[in-house]
């Protein structure tokens, strides 16, 4: 089973014959270091690059490529190692990237010689920096684990290696440098896109146009009025988290279209493939099942046509492709239109600032003119959209079938052949959104896990998509729904035991909405009452965080108080800020701020009207959140053009009992993993 670390993660390693391969999406340097057990390289023999590319138990590559596998043999490392760490950087002097915020996340996998992965971990988190330590292999009691690490360096190589304490520092990384420089033209390029024939009447976007960006572990999604704010689909910043979380994070590198497969046309296949995902692994062929396509008429879509190492990788691509695809295709039709609108107003100045049009019938006969005119801009633009939904609407009509529990709504069928999973998936839906110009289309919205921003459950009084308005107490109700609807879709794709949740209800307001939580016996603890439970729950989470993160500074992740639980964390708080007092706020902030690092969350059920009383006090909390609402609202923005999505919250249909029998599961699962 392969682990997928987050950073500080670790593994045990089965053996000590290993492969490490790296994928990225630009051609990167491969490195490896030999240290002690302070991570202390003691000199430049101990540093395996391309122009030394071999060390004992260590081969590295010779040139920099977007792929990459070093062989590791542990047994024949020296035994004063104590540590092999992995590097990336970028290669300095030529036409790429200078910083690996602007290409794909690296991934990194370490195999067994048989190609099994035991471990693999995507480097997301990264900006300015040229280098990074993307993993360690580590000696413990006697026996070797991998690490997940991710730190990063503004300065290149030459930090990396002064933070190594290697004295030579600076002149190996320009060594590294030259010997790169020398075998650039055989470094080996990210694999690109196929690129169908080109057709007269293509009209769909292509996918990506972002430089081969690829979405972090964060959410693509943002509030409308804050780009950036988010992560960046933890940058809306993104998904996103991520603005929109502004990915993701991860906003577009070059020009739409450029370097990108062509759209697909009305006559050809459609090319599902999502070049924001650079992988080795090429798109499934259609089933044999699927239907072949008609003389003239596009090929019919298949789920899961998309690039990635595993069918969830792959959906999740797909959505994401329509998710960019409708953003671009809608952005082309709005500035088609906005362009037909200041050509007839251009021309109808132009007609009347003539005298002679002022008198008779030419004046009207120019404004009619100008008038056919921009119907016709209007008609042939929304003819092109109306196609380009067609067969976003046909691929949405298979995807979401096929879609695993993790990004299926809760009235797909899927739910209801549940079964506790063993692994943690790498995304989860928490809602859908559209666009009015294609209404008839939900684009599932997919945030990464784990997560890596907590979330707000909006549930100040809010106009619905129908102009009602609801009261503020019913608003209360539809966001601890919301939220346990949120909680509950965590518990059920995490493993069991990986995953706790807490709950803070002051004044005992929400008993009917969180009852499914409660007596279903999913809770660490009944919900905490009053301040002194707050302050209760609040304090143990808070000591929780900053062990943790002494252990992770102290380089011994291991070396964690006895009994304490290190699954994830969620906290949902209702109702806030009734009961919460000054310190209790600050510490509900430093969850928010330092929480997601180490796998504590947050979810909080709030009017921010209602706590204007703090003041600004509150403003951090806020923009670091996630904003949901529990009714459809158009609150989030994408990251490619800004448009203004709708929101649809994932409630259970009325009158299922889904929700009841996915809980009974997980805490059946649990009580049996407890034994």
């Amino acid at each position: 089973m392969t682990a997928e670390l987050t950073r500080g993660q670790n593994h045990p390693l089965p053996g000590a014959r290993l492969e490490i391969r790296v994928s990225a999406g630009t051609p990167v340097v491969a490195g490896a270091t030999l240290g002690d057990e302070d991570g202390t390289i003691h000199g430049v023999e101990q540093v395996a690059h391309p122009g030394a590319p071999t060390l004992p138990g260590l081969e590295v590559s010779r040139q920099a490529a977007a792929d990459h596998r070093l062989a590791v043999d542990l047994d024949a490392v020296p035994d004063a190692v104590h540590r092999v760490s992995v590097l990336l950087a970028l290669p300095t002097g030529g036409r790429g990237p200078a910083r690996f915020g602007a290409v794909a996340a690296p991934f990194v996998a370490v195999t067994g010689l048989d190609g099994a992965e035991v471990a693999s971990y995507t480097i997301t988190g990264l900006e300015a920096e040229s280098a990074v330590v993307a993993l360690e292999l580590y000696r413990r009691q006697g026996a070797w684990k991998v690490r997940a690490v991710g730190q990063g360096y503004a300065g290149g190589l030459a930090e990396l290696f002064a933070d190594q304490q290697l004295p030579q520092a600076h002149q190996l990384a320009g060594s590294i440098h030259e010997a790169v420089a020398s075998g650039l033209a055989r470094s080996v390029p990210a694999p690109p896109a196929a690129a169908p024939a080109h057709r007269p009447d293509q009209g769909t976007a292509p996918r990506g146009g972002t430089g081969g960006s690829v979405p972090p572990a964060s959410s693509p999604y943002d509030s409308q009025g804050a780009p950036g704010s988010g992560p960046g689909p933890q940058g809306p910043g993104a998904p996103g988290q991520h603005g929109a979380q502004q990915p993701y994070p991860g906003g577009p590198g070059e020009p739409a279209g450029a370097g990108q497969p062509a759209a697909p046309g009305g006559d050809g296949p459609i090319d599902y493939s999502h070049p924001r995902r650079h992988t080795a692994a090429a798109p499934p062929p259609p089933p044999p099942s699927a239907p072949p396509a008609e003389p003239g008429r596009s090929a019919r879509p298949v789920a899961g046509d998309a690039t990635g190492w595993s069918m969830e990788e792959r959906l999740y691509n797909q959505v994401w492709g329509m998710f960019e695809d409708l953003a671009r295709t809608t952005a082309a039709y709005r500035s088609a239109v906005d362009f037909a609108d200041s050509r007839m107003e251009k021309e109808l100045d132009q007609a009347l600032s003539d005298p002679r049009n002022r008198i008779g019938g030419q004046g009207d006969t120019a404004r009619e003119a100008a008038r056919a005119r921009h119907g016709e801009l209007v008609s042939q633009a929304r003819e092109v959209l109306d196609r380009d939904v067609a067969q976003l609407a046909a691929e949405a009509e298979v995807v979401e079938p096929a879609l695993p529990a993790a990004f299926a709504r809760w009235d797909n069928p899927v739910w209801h052949a549940y079964r506790v999973p063993m692994e943690i998936p790498m995304a989860l839906r928490l809602g859908d959104l559209h666009l009015p110009e294609a209404d008839r289309i939900r684009v599932p919205m997919l945030i990464r896990l784990p997560l890596e921003r907590g979330l707000w459950i909006d549930s100040g009084r809010s106009a619905s998509l129908d102009g009602s308005f609801a009261d503020s107490h019913e608003m209360r109700r539809l966001g601890l729904e919301t939220a346990v609807a949120h909680a509950a879709r965590l518990l059920a794709v995490y493993p069991p035991g990986e995953f706790t949740v807490h709950v803070i209800d002051p004044a005992g307001s929400g008993a009917q909405a969180l009852a499914p939580l409660v007596h279903s016996g999913v809770l660490a603890a009944p919900p905490a009452q009053g301040a002194a439970g707050a302050t209760q729950v609040l304090s143990r989470l808070t000591e929780r965080v900053d062990l943790v993160q002494m252990a992770l500074r102290g380089g011994a992740p291991d070396a964690l108080p006895p009994g304490l639980d290190t699954s994830h964390q969620l906290l949902i708080v209702n109702d806030f800020p009734h009961g919460f007092d000054d310190r209790a706020v600050n510490q509900l902030r430093y969850l928010a701020d330092e929480g997601p690092a180490v796998g504590v969350h947050l979810m909080m059920v709030a009017d921010r009207e209602e706590s204007s009383g703090f003041g600004p006090l509150l403003d951090p909390l806020w923009r670091s959140l996630l904003r949901l609402t529990p009714v459809a609202e158009d609150h989030l923005a994408d990251p490619w053009v800004g448009h203004a999505w709708t929101y649809e919250p994932p409630l259970v249909p009325p009158g299922s009992q889904v929700l009841q029998q996915v809980l009974a599961q997980v805490a059946a699962a649990r009580r049996s993993w407890d034994r």
